[in-house]
């Protein structure tokens, strides 16, 4: 095999992640997690993951489809959607130990409650049991019912069943033997390693070991057995020293040397090809920021900037917008200019078209 360079990992990056249009489900299954954001600016990080890989997607058909996708939501290196299999991977969570009698006795009856509903609307359970509030992430208050439903999802004993108008709906779950052996231990580490690698590769050594640790919240029963998952797949993945840094992808996947395609692609921070930033400014020379929790004051590229990848370049950046039902585009450039080669300036025109009918809105002269 001849040397791996940085712009042949750089192709592979793009080539991998951003197959082929499919269907939703294949889409769900080949991709192995899809992170999730609430923010919409102009759709929601899901949805503007999946347009791009999915033929025909409109925002919000991840929600409407849900329910008849086989699949879970979760938090896994990141809070997101993924196959049933691979949620069953993590569960059942031990984190209920240190709980409080009155904690487990309320959690036991929340669930019988929304056993016997078989799905549950939060507010139903706010109203029924009225636990009163508490202090929430942010400061604020929110419902104390609520707030342990959300733990008893992480947990593993509730599952969201689908969403309404945003809002999880929920429904009792069962998973199987609550202790696993060793084998099994190892087996299911293994693979939601494996999981990790194959949603991001290739994957510099530090963003490995930075995906494996963060598996301390997916399976925090075995975090005191994540490094030696860690040595594990390093010897297990396929690799490559390039310019001192070496780089990890999934040992079945052939890394091979293709000619990028003349396409415009507006991508969410956080889609797998821009989400790890130090990957990103090794392959394309500049740090790309998310600045939505920055001061406005502060902000360099705007709120919600969609890097603009086009042929295997990240050459500006795009924030969009809906007002009054149609879509208004501003892009910018690194190095203030637009690219030279000829094919750009209808590539851009036709992704934000794409972007219309995502949206469903007109697009502004």
């Amino acid at each position: 095999m001849p040397p791996v360079t940085l712009s042949a990992l750089r192709q592979f990056a793009i080539d991998r992640s951003l197959f082929r249009p499919t269907t939703l489900k294949r889409a769900i299954e080949r991709m192995g997690f899809v992170q999730a954001d609430p923010i919409r600016a102009p759709a929601r990080a899901q949805d503007l993951m999946l347009r791009h890989r999915v033929v025909g997607y409109r925002a919000g058909d991840l929600e409407r489809r849900y329910a008849a996708l086989g699949i879970d939501e979760g938090f896994f290196v990141n809070y997101g959607f993924m196959p049933a299999d691979c949620y069953a991977l993590m569960h059942p969570r031990h984190v209920t130990s240190g709980w409080s009698k009155t904690r487990r006795a309320r959690a036991d009856a929340l669930h019988a409650f929304v056993r016997e509903r078989e799905t549950m609307h939060p507010r139903v359970a706010s109203e029924h049991f009225g636990h009163g509030s508490v202090t929430n992430y942010w400061g604020g208050t929110s419902s104390a019912t609520t707030h342990l439903l959300d733990e008893m999802h992480y947990a593993g004993t509730l599952r969201i069943a689908r969403r309404e108008g945003g809002i999880r709906i929920y429904a009792a779950h069962d998973h199987g033997p609550s202790l696993v052996d060793a084998a099994e231990r190892q087996r299911r580490l293994d693979a939601l390693v494996d999981l990790a690698v194959r949603v991001y590769a290739p994957v510099p050594a530090s963003t490995l070991s930075f995906l494996v640790g963060r598996l301390r919240w997916a399976v925090p029963q075995w975090r005191r057995f994540l490094r030696p998952a860690l040595v594990r797949a390093k010897a297990r993945l396929a690799s490559a020293r390039v310019d001192g840094v070496e780089w990890y992808w999934p040992a079945n996947e052939r890394l091979r040397r293709t000619e990028p395609q003349e396409t415009v692609r507006l991508l969410t921070p956080f889609d797998p090809v821009v989400w790890d930033r130090r990957r990103f400014q090794r392959f394309w020379g500049w740090a790309y920021q998310f600045e939505a929790y920055k001061p406005a004051a502060k902000r360099t590229i705007g709120y919600y900037a969609l890097p603009l990848l086009w042929l295997d370049r990240m050459v500006g950046w795009g924030n969009l917008s809906v007002r009054g039902g149609r879509l208004e585009a501003a892009i910018g450039y690194v190095g203030e200019q637009p690219p030279p080669e000829a094919g750009f300036s209808g590539a851009l025109e036709a992704e934000i078209e794409r972007m219309r009918h995502f949206l469903q809105v007109e697009t502004t002269e």
